[in-house]
């Protein structure tokens, strides 16, 4: 199946819409059975209490899963999306107290009841972090209100707006992602003419795009000016289970190394004859033979190369590859990118791909299925602790794609293999370097006193661009636009440099993996399990390394040279 089976949500919307009034009653219920009670509770009686906000929770989710999925395959269903948006809206207002009155309570109350949580313990403990951000009962009301017509109304538009862009390339309508695709077109030509349309269409709504990020930027502080974060960034750590230091680190060490970026593209121009590369040739191919990797292709190389890691992933993988866990192929409305969406434990998570027969395709697919089986593996930890801080998901996601790059490169040629090698650097590159540059750039942006114009944006963005790439890749003026189109920025402000962290966590692991570790597959699986049921901290340390030093950093930087180093030996440059 290449499409999306959503009856695994809900048969129909009949029965959607009865679960969805069954709910908001279970929410009435719950509030009007708990409010103002917690402090009274037995821990028993708390455990009793959690477990069915837990399963409200999962049911609120559920339905929003369903709406949600709907409008990312066809941008048409907004209506339908924001009615369950707002359904759910109301009933996080009924459970909203529930938080608020368990951090009201005396620390030694509250610690009594996290010794007796059993598996939600580090949920609570997290919950216990919120307490100085958290507002009255009624100001938290007020915001959840406006939620709808705040930040995430913003984003609606960002994401109807980009599906329906069309760019017009030698008499067809392209999408997004398939324009994006024909940058890795082994033409420079093409690539040149498919950069300059995609930047003139881009040109044309970026005022509307510019107003965008500007509400984006003014929502978030306001937010943090109203819960007193120190930073706009200071929630997305909390969020992330980690620390401003590490993040500190992680980008200083990062912004150390960006000479490897360098390096690796000077060589780059040197295998492809081109005296200067420009920001349109970064991801023309080495190999000059035009390789295809059609979706059926592509299925079976992840699936041998996860069955040879641990067939348990394998056959998660298959799961949803066959029974309709999946949409394949890019469609007019249809959201661009790719992601694997937990949903809810009771089911299975969901995946959007792109598909473009491209050998990038192939990497995608191994990627949303990492998630895909870390999001299947954590559902037997529940509702409330299934969902993995963004430091550690991308742990699986960047882990299979090395899966399958050490499986195709068994068979390669020389010539393949220094595009394999070229290709896994440069996703490395785009997951660690281009991920810092993006949060950089945020931070000027948020830092920047007022509303920005277009052109301070696109100052910002070429400025931090240039660190990464030096003197090794010109960046037109074109590029300067190209900010406009991130979705992380709207989405999820201060996202992106999880990526980054999880591509170097991947990096020391798979260094541990292919040094024999003992039991590495199942520690790793274990790992994969415990979801967000404790800390990255704490599932890190069980393989030897401490997320706090600045020395676990550099392991991962190490691992590049190493691959950077193979593949100057292979390319016989020096």
């Amino acid at each position: 199946m290449t499409e999306w089976k959503l009856k695994d949500l809900y048969e129909n919307e009949d029965i959607l819409e009865k679960e969805s009034q069954k709910t908001q009653e279970l929410a009435d219920r719950f509030e009007t059975r708990y409010k103002k009670s917690l402090k009274k509770l037995k821990p028993s009686n708390f455990l009793k209490a959690l477990q069915e906000y837990e399963q409200i929770l999962q049911s609120s989710a559920k339905m929003l899963t369903y709406a949600f999925l709907k409008f990312a395959k066809n941008s048409d269903n907004g209506a339908f999306y924001a009615k369950y948006q707002e359904i759910c809206n109301k009933i996080s207002e009924k459970l909203l107290f529930f938080e608020l009155e368990f951090n009201k309570l005396p620390k030694k109350r509250q610690d009594i009841l996290i010794k007796n949580a059993g598996i939600y313990s580090f949920y609570l403990e997290s919950l216990q972090k919120q307490k100085p951000y958290q507002l009255s009962a009624e100001e938290e009301r007020v915001l959840l209100k406006k939620d709808l017509t705040s930040s995430s109304a913003f984003s609606r538009l960002f994401d109807e707006h980009f599906s329906r862009l069309e760019f017009k390339f030698d008499k067809k309508r392209l999408s997004e992602e398939q324009m994006l695709s024909l940058l890795h077109s082994s033409d420079r030509q093409t690539r040149k003419k498919a950069a300059a349309t995609f930047s003139k269409e881009l040109k044309k709504h970026i005022p509307l795009l510019t107003f965008i990020f500007n509400m984006i930027k003014t929502d978030q502080k306001s937010e943090c000016e109203l819960r007193g974060y120190a930073m706009p960034e200071t929630p997305r750590h909390l969020d992330n289970k980690i620390s401003q230091k590490s993040v500190d680190a992680l980008i200083a060490t990062t912004e150390k190394n960006f000479s490897l970026v360098s390096d690796y593209y000077e060589i780059k121009a040197k295998l492809l004859g081109i005296k200067k590369l420009k920001d349109y040739d970064r991801y023309a191919p080495i190999e000059k033979s035009k390789k295809r990797y059609d979706f059926e292709k592509s299925k079976k190389i992840v699936l041998e190369a996860f069955g040879e890691f641990n067939p348990q992933f394998a056959d998660i993988a298959k799961k949803a590859l066959d029974e309709g866990w999946c949409d394949v192929y890019p469609k007019n409305k249809k959201r661009g990118g790719a992601f694997s969406h937990p949903a809810t434990p009771d089911t299975h998570p969901f995946v959007l791909l792109n598909h473009t027969n491209r050998r990038r395709d192939l990497f995608t697919l191994a990627h949303e299925l990492g998630h895909a089986v870390h999001q299947y593996l954590s559902k037997d930890v529940g509702y409330l602790c299934a969902d993995t801080p963004l430091t550690t998901s991308e742990t699986a996601s960047v882990f299979a794609e090395m899966l399958v790059f050490d499986y195709i490169k068994k068979d390669a040629k020389k010539e393949e293999l220094i595009s394999l090698y070229a290709s896994k650097l440069e996703d490395i590159f785009a997951t660690l370097f281009r991920q810092v540059i993006f949060t950089t750039f945020e931070r000027r942006v948020h830092a920047h006193e007022g509303e920005l114009d277009s052109k301070t944006f696109n100052s910002y963005w070429l400025e931090e661009n240039k660190k990464m790439f030096g003197k090794s890749v010109k960046l037109t003026k074109d590029y300067r636009y190209w900010w406009s189109y991130i979705p992380h920025f709207i989405h999820s402000p201060f996202y992106c440099y999880a990526y980054s962290y999880g591509q170097l966590l991947v990096l020391a692991l798979y260094g541990l993996y292919k040094g024999d570790y003992d039991n590495f597959v199942e520690k790793y699986t274990k790992f994969l399990s415990s979801g967000g049921s404790k800390s990255p901290k704490e599932l890190i340390e069980k393989f030897g390394f401490d997320i706090d030093k600045e020395e676990f950093w550099q392991i991962g930087i190490d691992e590049i040279e190493s691959i950077l180093s193979e593949f100057k030996r292979l390319s016989d440059v020096a």
